[in-house]
């Protein structure tokens, strides 16, 4: 019977493996079709960490970003990206501090619910990797910020019908001073920059 059982599981896990193997990634980026790419916000997440007390990174993250990437396969450097925040969706493991991040002193979320980014030119700096250079704009106050960028790859969606999907992985350091995000009594507590890391999904539908 334990014989039989685990002759069960490595079949299983031999058909796990073989549907694992059949999704081929393409890391070349001519392998994807140029277009209209839209967020795919189920799978795109910004990660920001900032130091506390100069003892540990503190992190946390925004839940709901959107926003378009107009890929051009062929030449990557003439692609353009337009990128949404919510701050709303802040979210940290303390329910208080979310809230504290939202108020007037920080993201003043209430009035200004969206965190944009729009880029302004883009340079490839090897075969999966570039800097794009855009504009962010956090309360109001817009300051050119530098992506560093890695491609990831392309496929045709797992998940079936014809969406093909395209990854990005992105680093940048900005300054909570440069946004006005300064005046809580906690301020000097923690670091001035904050490192975001994104991975974003993107989709783009085929009829």
């Amino acid at each position: 019977m334990v014989r039989q059982q685990f002759l069960v599981a490595l079949v299983a896990f031999a058909s796990f493996a073989q549907g694992a193997s059949a999704v081929s990634v393409a890391t070349d980026p001519k392998q994807a079709p140029s277009g209209t790419y839209d967020v795919e916000p189920r799978h795109t997440q910004v990660v920001f960490a900032t130091s506390h007390f100069g003892l540990t990174d503190f992190y946390g993250r925004f839940n709901k970003v959107s926003g378009t990437l107009n890929f051009d396969s062929a030449n990557p450097s003439n692609s353009t990206v337009s990128i949404t925040i919510d701050t709303t969706s802040i979210d940290t493991p303390n329910a208080q501090l979310n809230s504290e991040l939202q108020a007037p002193a920080i993201l003043d979320s209430a009035h200004v619910p969206g965190a944009t980014f729009k880029s302004t030119s883009v340079t490839r700096t090897g075969p999966n990797s570039g800097r794009i250079v855009g504009d962010l704009t956090i309360k109001g106050v817009t300051k050119s910020v530098t992506l560093d960028v890695t491609y990831n790859g392309g496929l045709k969606s797992p998940m079936g019908g014809n969406s093909f999907l395209i990854g990005f992985h992105g680093t940048t350091t900005i300054r909570r001073s440069d946004f006005n995000m300064t005046g809580v009594m906690w301020s000097s507590l923690v670091g001035d920059e904050i490192k975001l890391t994104i991975e974003a999904l993107f989709f783009q539908a085929k009829e």
